[in-house]
Parts: C-alpha cells; structure tokens; sequence
C-alpha cells in the first residue's frame, strides 16, 4: 500500500542540543500504515494522527543532525538533507499558496511556477528550512455545499440543531482534508517539501477570509466557533504535524491557547507569535501571545530574531483608506482586509507595543532584529531605525502561487507610502524598493530566499517575471 501515499513532509518539530527533530507526515489511506522512516538509529514507524473517512495522515518521528548535512530513507529512496543549524544555512520563505477561487482547478504548472524554481534552486544550493508564513491553504470554499453554512461570513443559523452542527463538522473536516491533500501531492512542493524541513505560521485563509477580523456575532457563532476547531484540527496535522496534547518543544504554550513557536539556533532565533487563534476586532493576540513575545525581549538574545509576521509589521498609512472605506460605501466589502493590519486603527496600540519590543529584543549589543511577511500578495520591503546602528529590516514575500493583483493597487500603495507613517515618535517608517527595482511595491508572484555570504545575512527575491534580484545585506 506504501505507492498509496503521499508524502514524506517534512516538519521541523525541534531544534535541542545540535538535534533536528523532525516529523515526516504521509497521507493516504487509513486501513495501513505507510512504511517506516529508516536512519541509522533503525526504523521510525509511523503513526495515525488525524483520520476524515478512508483516509488518514500519518506521521513517523525521527532526528538527524542539526549541523551538518545528513540523510533519511524511505520507500527505498534516500533524502537527503541540510542540516538547519549548518554553517550558512540557506532559507526560503513563501506564503499565500493558493487563491480564494477556484484554486484547485487551476493548470498546476501555471500554479506552481515558483515551487518548481524553489525545487531547481535546492538542487544548485541546497535549502535547510522552509518557512511558511500564512495561507498555507486558501479554504474560503470549504464553507460551500452545506446549507448551514453556504451562506457564511454573513448569514448563518441561529440555533442549529446538534445533528445539523455534527453534519457540518464532517462536510468541512472533508473539506479541509482535500485541499491540504491536493496541495501536499503538488509535484515540486512534494519534491521539495520531502528534503527541507517545513515550519508553518497561519493566517486567516488557513480558517476563512478574514477570521479575527469578522464581526463577533460571526466568530462566536456555533458554526463560526464549529468553523475555527475543524481548522485548527487541521493545521496542527497537516501544518504541524501534530495534534492536541501533543505539540512539540518549539511552541511556546504546550496546552495549544496559541500555536506561536521558536526556533533558537546558533546566532539566528526564529520567532512566529500566533496572529490569529486569540485576534479579535481590536486585538491582534491575547495575553498568553503577547507574553510569548514579551518573554523573548526580555531573555537578551545575543544574535539576529527573525521575526515572522504572517501580516507586514511596517507599512503605510492604511488609516487613510479606513477613512475612504467609511466614506465609500462600496468599499466597505474590504474592512476586514484592512482591520486585519497592524497599521489598522483598531490595533494602533498594539503595533506601537509590538515595536517597542522590537526595540528591546534588538538592545543587547550584538542583537538584530528582522522581520519577514506575507499577506499583500506582493515583494516589497520596509525599513525602521531601531537606535544607532540598529535597522528594523521588514522583507515581505507574498503570493508563491497566488496572483499579483493588478499593478494600480501596487502603484497606490506606492503613493500612500510616501506620506510617511511614524507610530513610534522619531522612527519613521520607510517603505523601499526590492534591490535592483524602482517602485516600493513589485506586482509579480513571488519568493524570499535568505542566504549567507561571508557570515552575513543577506536577502534575495525569486521574482516570478524577472528572476533573482541582487542581494540586500542584512
């Protein structure tokens, strides 16, 4: 039955004591077991971690060394592998890896023209990690086809029945299962997916369009609470490579309040606060998120914090198109886009608050801070002095498979960027071209490939129509 299975994908669990522990998830049926996992250590078999009907997703946990490059087996093919914490390692960063509409029909080598460059990229210089940032899956569609909630974020019903909630519980676990599927049988994803380790940071499209966002009778509603757990339950599989109770040593809270997690590594700590499962309309985490980030600015990190933002933490004005929102009403479909924002006015006080940390985590005398982005479905980056010598550098990579929307709505972030933002007194925020290019905001698909050259980090875009830009230092 092994030929039945998709996979392996790999998960980077933990890093501990010059160890990668990685889980390797299979997906396919659920009457047998997927063959085991082999390294030298022995054979690592897997176990079923989430079954919806017939199928199931397995997982087989094993280490290898953090360090230097190592291998595994499987199905009688050796994988190798870059180990994460290995001189110079060399990151890639995606995120918005599907659309809203019609996804899945789309031709897939149309699709997935940036995974298969990320997959020849691996082959000349190989990838160590591969960090997800938001939007792993688009499941805006998964509501459809159910009468309790076809008609979702805007009408639901009242008081449904228990058998109609647990009919609705199946329709959408169905749901979500396909779509990860589908995505995780991608050619070169699958490819590559199955010699980089992944970790993995949701957004709103991982549960629906503008979750945390939407309107509290929505979110508290028993099919949006009903919508949220069948989400959740799916991204600690297919994402995490976990369940409940079961969370690895790198996320912050064992009880899973919040799915934020960190990496530490030598000189590079990769912090992911989780900006959606406690977001509200006014608030972008609750408190067990925030003392995550507030616990990691105070322990004095002596090296770089890469700071993953599934949402861009430096950008324009936005509370100007609030405005224009309110006054036009046929903008006022987009409200949940825009509160979804840091720079939104709802969460004014909590973006200064993140940034002041920002500026503490960057204080010890050797420390940097950089943030990497998705979100906007477009490459730009950003910059904000911290203190002398000290540069907030923001690279956002966003849209690996989703298009680039039109190049006017790039042109008017362009513009909203040139009256300036400064949430925090004498530290205004600049939004600045891709390396290479002139316009701050670059419409084509895209991916962010980190990189070291002599020690020292440095940044470069893979650009769907134009290639690799020049490097920027870091």
């Amino acid at each position: 039955m092994t030929h039945a299975f998709a996979g392996p994908i790999l998960i980077l669990d933990s890093v501990r004591d010059g160890t990668m522990r990685l889980a390797a998830l299979f997906v396919g049926p659920a009457d047998a077991a997927p063959a085991p996992v082999e390294t030298e250590a022995g054979l690592h078999h897997p176990e079923m971690i989430l079954r919806c009907g017939e199928r199931a997703v397995w997982r087989a946990r094993f280490d290898r060394p953090a360090a230097e490059s190592s291998s595994y087996d499987w199905n009688d093919t050796v994988y190798e592998l870059a180990g994460v914490a290995a001189p110079a390692p060399r990151f890639a960063y995606v995120s918005c890896n599907g659309e809203e509409h019609g996804d899945l029909d789309r031709d897939p080598a149309e699709r997935n023209v940036i995974w298969t460059r990320l997959a020849e990229g691996h082959r000349d210089a190989p990838f160590s990690l591969l960090i997800h940032g938001g939007d792993q899956i688009y499941a805006d569609e998964a509501t459809q086809g159910h009468p309790a909630s076809a008609g979702w974020p805007d009408a639901w019903p009242d008081d449904p029945e228990d058998d109609t909630l647990t009919d609705l519980r199946a329709h959408l676990r169905q749901r979500f299962f396909d779509r990860y599927s589908a995505l995780y049988t991608a050619e070169a994803f699958a490819w590559l997916a199955a010699r980089v380790p992944s970790v993995m940071q949701w957004d709103d499209h991982d549960i629906c369009d503008g979750w945390g966002s939407l309107r509290r009778s929505a979110a508290r509603s028993s099919v949006g609470r009903l919508l949220f757990d069948v989400a959740r339950e799916m991204a600690l599989a297919f994402q995490h490579g976990t369940r409940d109770g079961d969370l690895p040593a790198r996320f912050a809270d064992p009880a899973g309040t919040h799915l934020g997690w960190r990496v530490d590594l030598p000189g590079l700590r990769l912090l992911a606060p989780d900006l959606r499962s406690q977001r509200t309309r006014r608030e972008v985490m609750g408190r067990e998120g925030w003392d995550m980030v507030e616990d990691a600015a105070r322990d004095g990190f002596d090296g770089r914090t890469l700071l993953i933002s599934s949402v861009p933490l430096l950008g324009p004005r936005l509370s100007l198109l609030e405005l224009a929102m309110i006054l036009v009403p046929r903008m006022q479909k987009y409200e949940d886009d825009l509160r979804d924002q840091w720079q939104s006015r709802a969460h004014r006080s909590s973006w200064r608050h993140m940034l002041r940390l920002c500026r503490r985590v960057a204080s010890p005398a050797g420390a940097q801070v950089t943030v990497v982005s998705g979100e906007i479905h477009l490459a730009t980056r950003a910059t904000m002095d911290l203190a002398p010598g000290k540069v907030l550098h923001q690279l956002v990579a966003s849209g690996v498979t989703h298009r680039a929307p039109p190049k006017a709505w790039a042109r008017t972030l362009g513009a909203l960027a040139t009256l300036g933002e400064s949430p925090l007194p004498g530290q205004p925020i600049r939004i600045r071209p891709l390396p290479g290019r002139s316009d701050r905001y670059t419409a084509e698909r895209n991916a962010l490939i980190l990189e070291h050259d002599g020690g020292a980090l440095q940044a470069r875009w893979l650009l769907e129509k134009t290639g690799l830009t020049p490097p920027l230092a870091l």
